[in-house]
């Protein structure tokens, strides 16, 4: 390399890009000599990308670094919260549902109760109708029975009076009684009908 090609590739930092020993290479020098001012000029390019990269490359790289870190722990902690949410609402989803299904047990519980009573109620009101009922027909039975029994003593009064009568006006044979008797008879069932 010339001199000035040195001095414009110190310039631009390709020292720090072309080995010295590539440089040695070209003039026909050893690959181990050693010359201090591209030593220095390699340090001093090489000071300078860093003091470059320290003040405007990295910061942005960490600033970009530490933004992401923040949105990825923001988006962790958003889950973890989204997490905490659906656990809180699928525990208050449990406990309204056990309130609702034990709500309902009681519901049907205080209905069974109230068919129950209900249906004894509706029991006892046949029951005691029934027994009405029963009173009444043994009534009217009695009634029936008592008109009948009435009725029978009138007509055998009646009959007997007028068996009496028939026979105060003649002597009767036993044909004339088997016809009066079957003749009062008749009258019997024909006032009946």
């Amino acid at each position: 390399m010339k001199p000035t090609s040195r001095v414009l590739a110190a310039a631009l930092g390709l020292p720090a890009l072309v080995s010295p020993a590539l440089a040695a290479a070209e003039e026909g020098a050893s690959p181990m000599s050693f010359e201090l001012i591209q030593y220095f000029a390699t340090l001093v390019t090489f000071a300078i990308v860093l003091a470059i990269l320290g003040k405007v490359v990295w910061p942005k790289i960490l600033g970009a670094l530490e933004d992401r870190q923040n949105k990825i722990r923001a988006e962790i902690q958003a889950a973890e919260d989204a997490r905490k949410q659906a656990a809180a609402a699928l525990e208050r989803y449990e406990k309204s549902l056990a309130e609702a299904r034990a709500e309902a047990q009681q519901l049907i519980e205080k209905t069974k109760a109230e068919q129950s009573t209900l249906a004894a109620d509706l029991r006892a009101r046949a029951d005691a109708e029934l027994t009405i009922l029963r009173e009444r027909a043994q009534r009217d039975i009695e009634a029936a029975k008592k008109q009948a029994v009435s009725e029978i003593y009138t007509q055998a009064a009646v009959l007997a009076t007028d068996l009496a009568a028939k026979i105060l006006k003649r002597e009767l044979s036993a044909a004339d009684q088997r016809r009066m008797i079957d003749e009062s008879i008749g009258q019997l069932e024909a006032s009946r009908n």
